[in-house]
């Protein structure tokens, strides 16, 4: 699209519906086609090698005829054309009044070029029913599928002791790591590997900002459509695993 980098990806929804890209100084020049609108609102993103845009989809304040279809379905924006679409539906996906929310995280690895994308639909805040799907995106193809875990975000690490997937909880504040192995696949139950300091908390997204260290960004979270994409209730935490104490180290981060 010749715009020049850096670019920001903004699904804030503040501004504009759906997707807008925002670059040049201070990131005040948008990109922003009415093309991307037609799908309503989208939470989170997962970016491929060759640049295309995997985004989960959202209720957003309200529910229209629309929403419980539209939270079932994979979409991307393409890298050739720069059309967003529908990519994939999950038919076991089956939002409800209740529960909006259908698909609600994914992750690339970059190391077999495969998905995996979370559900949470058939759950509540007494049951977790959520999914985590592990998807081929040349073939569509759901290569495995693992029950019982509400996953409100997903990341996929390369460590030293091997590949592990982490997922931010929809129950809690823990932040799980489960295993990947290439015999195996996904492990079926997950280990905490920390909490953060308020239970209230719920992580939303992983980054992975160098060494030993992840910046996390938490939000409140209850299955219901009280505002969660609201600025102000994001919270940033950096948190340092120490390897002398063999603990990670949790601070919240200024903004």
């Amino acid at each position: 699209m010749h715009i020049p980098q850096p670019v920001m990806i903004d699904l804030s929804q503040k501004h504009y519906t759906g997707i807008a890209l925002r670059y040049g100084a201070n990131f005040t020049q948008v990109l922003h086609p009415k093309q991307w609108e037609q799908y309503a609102n989208f939470s989170t993103y997962a970016l491929d090698v060759i640049g295309n845009l995997y985004l989960i989809p959202t209720p957003y304040i309200s529910i229209h005829p629309s929403t419980f279809t539209l939270q079932k379905k994979l979409f991307r924006l393409d890298t050739t054309t720069g059309r967003v679409g529908i990519f994939m539906t999950f038919d076991d996906v089956r939002p409800r009044p209740d529960n909006p929310y259908g698909l609600s995280a994914v992750a690339y690895d970059c190391s077999d070029h495969t998905l995996w994308v979370a559900s949470i639909d058939e759950s509540s805040y007494q049951h977790s029913r959520g999914v985590i799907y592990h998807v081929d995106p040349a073939t569509k193809r759901i290569l495995q599928r693992v029950e019982g875990f509400d996953a409100l975000t997903l990341r996929v690490i390369h460590a030293h002791k091997g590949t592990f997937l982490l997922a931010g909880s929809a129950r809690d504040n823990g932040l799980y790591a489960f295993d990947i192995s290439a015999e195996k696949g996904l492990a079926s139950t997950p280990h905490k590997i920390l909490e953060l300091p308020d239970p209230n908390g719920r992580i939303r997204k992983i980054n992975l900002q160098a060494k030993n260290q992840l910046e996390l960004q938490a939000i409140p979270f209850s299955y219901s459509l009280v505002a969660q994409a609201a600025k102000e209730d994001r919270i940033h935490y950096l948190a340092t695993w120490s390897p002398q104490k063999k603990v990670w180290m949790i601070e919240k981060k200024s903004r």
